[in-house]
């Protein structure tokens, strides 16, 4: 064991000695294993920092929540022209289905509508994304508070002109004095603020809780009716935890089509969207991302490993002699096997340090300069250090082999 800790030593030494005699030459060699690690972890990194980012936004979502609205989520067979045709969710059949559905926590109701300006005194905010929603919201997205409360039942049903600020809204508006019990004007009309959102940082798609203010989805209702083209419905289900989800599909499309009286053999004019399957289609986007980063990364690996190799090519034949030399005293071939092997991997360590050492770089300045927690984990630390071990190993065994096999007489005359 001591014999081998000292051939590490040694090897250790042997791969510094390459680095100081030939500073250039192996650097350059040693740059195809830095791009193939720096490559790899980069998107691993990058890729784990954004699924981080996918799983805090949604940690308050069930996967399992349904949208249920004329419009898919995703792909359909359904043609263009023929879902132009589907008529909106009603709020008649929100509480139709709030009423009439089992297994299910909660049944929301919101618009989508367009971003809009909002105003108090002098301050003026645009391009806010206003979430106008029934009462059921907070039970069933959750929001954090900094201060106030979300509107209740009754506000909510009455169209109770409340309204709920994201943090950077009410910085924008507000900065550091109170703003709960104020009114901000929105559509024309007065809403007092009752609530602010925690500090939440940039959503997955960009936008946020912090840039959105939420109010009662019955305000515009009365305002605009329900036969906005501006506004598009849309009926929020959260269903039980561990129920069978095609059954509960199944019934909420049993009970809507009932509602809307359609026919047997009629399609549904109607989309039962689960988010689990938007949540699906990122992780395909991620797997993607981290094979298509394998791929590119793989070429750079490759060119660093015929680098490592012709290193310890020219090493060997660097130091002919002195391997005759050992073998002439005594050392065995795996001995020699394994100096150079050992050699092999410690200067393709360096290299996978170096790219490593970008990587973390990288991550610092991003983080600090976006709004985006750019994480370099201990796991991706680990493999990109094993895998450019591997690489050293793989790359070094070659050599490794010519330089055991070596007949110590011939080494000593071809040295000299």
């Amino acid at each position: 064991m001591i014999v081998y800790l000292r051939l590490l030593k040694e090897s250790f030494s042997f791969a510094l000695n390459a680095l100081r005699s030939n500073k250039l030459r192996t650097l350059l060699s040693l740059l195809g294993v830095t791009i193939g690690i720096f490559s790899i972890i980069a998107v691993l990194a990058a890729v784990d920092s954004l699924d981080r980012k996918i799983t805090k936004d949604l940690s308050s979502l069930d996967k399992n929540t349904i949208y249920l609205m004329r419009f898919p989520f995703g792909p359909t067979d359904i043609p263009r022209w023929k879902r132009e045709q589907f008529p909106d969710v009603k709020y008649d059949e929100y509480t139709y289905l709030k009423n009439s559905l089992s297994n299910t926590e909660q049944v929301g109701y919101q618009f989508f509508v367009r971003p809009e300006s909002l105003k108090f005194e002098s301050n003026v905010v645009s391009d806010v994304n206003v979430v106008p929603v029934s009462y059921e919201f907070i039970d069933i997205q959750g929001l954090d508070f900094e201060k106030g409360r979300f509107y209740n039942e009754s506000e909510s049903n009455s169209g109770t002109a409340v309204i709920v600020l994201g943090y950077e809204i009410a910085k924008s508006l507000f900065g550091e004095s109170e703003s709960l019990g104020k009114n901000i004007r929105l559509y024309g009309q007065r809403f007092t603020v009752i609530g602010v959102l925690k500090k939440q940082g940039a959503g997955l798609f960009g936008d946020s809780d912090d840039t959105s203010v939420y109010l009662p989805v019955n305000f515009l209702r009365k305002m605009y009716g329900d036969n906005n083209d501006a506004m598009t419905p849309v009926i929020i289900l959260k269903p039980k935890k561990g129920i069978d989800m095609d059954a509960y599909k199944a019934e909420v499309s049993q009970k809507l089509r009932a509602s809307r009286g359609l026919k047997a053999g009629e399609i549904d004019n109607f989309f039962v969207n689960v988010f689990s399957g938007v949540t699906d289609f990122i992780d395909g986007i991620l797997g993607q991302m981290n094979f298509v980063g394998w791929i590119i990364s793989g070429f750079s690996l490759l060119v660093g490993g015929f680098g490592i190799a012709n290193i310890m090519f020219v090493s060997v034949k660097e130091r002919t002699n002195l391997i005759g030399i050992q073998k002439s005293l005594g050392a065995k071939n795996r001995f020699i096997l394994f100096q150079f092997l050992f050699e092999a991997i410690i200067l393709s360590v360096f290299g996978g340090v170096i790219g490593l050492f970008l990587v973390w770089i990288i991550s610092v300045i991003l983080t600090n300069a976006l709004d985006f927690e750019f994480v370099l984990g201990m796991g991706n630390i680990l493999l990109g250090t094993g895998l450019a071990a591997l690489i050293g190993l793989i790359s070094g065994i070659l050599p490794a082999i010519t330089a055991s096999k070596l007949d110590p007489v011939e080494a000593i005359r071809t040295g000299m």
